[in-house]
């Protein structure tokens, strides 16, 4: 009982410590609103119509921003479904394998009927010992959440939460949000951080918190453009931050552009194919998260040509999704499962039918 307890202490104690960066920033921007709303605005703007555009457009920017931070916190990351997980008859026969080799081959045998096309760099099946599931492609196991999660990006302190498809669109409207902000209180605060040295403000507590607000507003302003920039960049090449570091593997080999399907897919896989919710913090992502487009220059030949169509065990995962439960709309089932990606596998008469525009290359449902 000693040692479960101390465990329980122990994560306890972690758990809490994990919120501390989250109460940091929180209350960073308490008193933000505080500095901005009545130190600026109220006590040292004296036109009045200034003073009004101010706080309209500085309430709008700071709700959008509380909003996507809110969601990008306490979205709870998708796990694999259950068709990824062993049962206990494929446990106990994993479990009385003591061979590497005997075991991949009961792990290919379950892959077979799973849309998982990524590999280790060793050419080996993905599999998680903790949670004892294959893993779809492009989820990772997070040591700090001790479960697997889809499409993970990264852990983020600063959310206490696992960026991955559940919340990325989240965290990407939280930066673009809080750039905004800061950018915001930067441009209309400088005026008045001028009038400071050059004695123009009264001589009150505003004066500091004028000062101070313009020098943590431009600072985070910095870090959040680099950060923003690099996401976009992530976005456009449809990469996640582990993905960047390092490329995931398929059976031909290592592919860095395996999953992208060019600027306007890649973008509407995280904001979805409706213009009106890209601003929104609510989920419009495309997909389930477990299986997804790619440009393989070479088709697995282990997998079904159309694991998102036909095969029934991808269907009931489908049909199981945990997030989002309506089903997906008829234009995002069009860009999961009619993507294009090039197979070599044609034969001379199907080169020959296809003509000279499309030497030696059919189209295959990879998604």
């Amino acid at each position: 009982m000693a040692p479960s307890g101390s465990r329980s202490i122990k994560k306890g104690c972690q758990r809490v410590l994990y919120w501390i960066p989250v109460l940091f920033i929180a209350l960073i921007v308490a008193w933000s609103y505080y500095a901005y709303v009545l130190q600026l605005c109220i006590e040292s703007v004296e036109d009045t119509g200034q003073k009004v555009v101010y706080l309209l457009v500085y309430h709008v920017i700071f709700i959008m921003f509380v909003w996507a931070y809110w969601q990008t916190i306490f979205t709870k990351p998708m796990n694999p479904l259950k068709e990824f997980h062993l049962s206990y008859s494929d446990k106990e026969l994993l479990e009385r394998e003591d061979r590497g080799e005997s075991q991949q081959e009961i792990l290919r045998r379950i892959a077979k009927d799973l849309p998982i096309y990524t590999r280790t760099n060793s050419g080996a099946i993905r599999f998680c010992d903790r949670c004892q599931l294959l893993k779809p492609d492009r989820c990772h196991h997070c040591s700090v959440c001790d479960k697997c999660i889809l499409k993970m990006d990264h852990h983020c302190p600063w959310v206490n939460n696992c960026v991955g498809f559940s919340n990325y669109k989240f965290f990407m409207l939280f930066l673009a949000y809080s750039l905004l902000y800061c950018l915001f209180i930067t441009a209309t605060d400088l005026q008045y951080f001028i009038k400071f040295w050059t004695n123009g403000l009264p001589d009150t507590q505003a004066k500091f918190h004028i000062l101070f607000l313009f020098f943590s507003a431009s600072m985070f302003s910095v870090s959040l453009a680099s950060l923003f920039i690099y996401h976009c960049w992530l976005v456009c090449k449809n990469r996640s931050t582990l993905e960047a570091v390092r490329s995931p593997v398929f059976r031909h080999g290592t592919d860095k552009n395996g999953f992208s399907l060019g600027f306007s897919k890649n973008f509407r896989q995280v904001f979805g194919d409706e213009a009106k919710y890209w601003p929104i913090p609510v989920f419009s992502s495309l997909g389930d998260g477990c299986s997804f487009p790619t440009c393989l220059v070479n088709v697995d030949p282990e997998q079904p040509s159309s694991p998102t169509g036909s095969n029934p065990a991808n269907k009931g995962a489908a049909e199981g999704r945990q997030f989002p439960s309506k089903p997906l709309r008829e234009s995002q089932s069009r860009l999961l499962i009619s993507t294009p990606s090039w197979s070599e596998s044609d034969s001379a008469t199907d080169k020959d039918k296809k003509g000279a525009s499309n030497p030696g290359m059919t189209i295959e449902n990879e998604a």
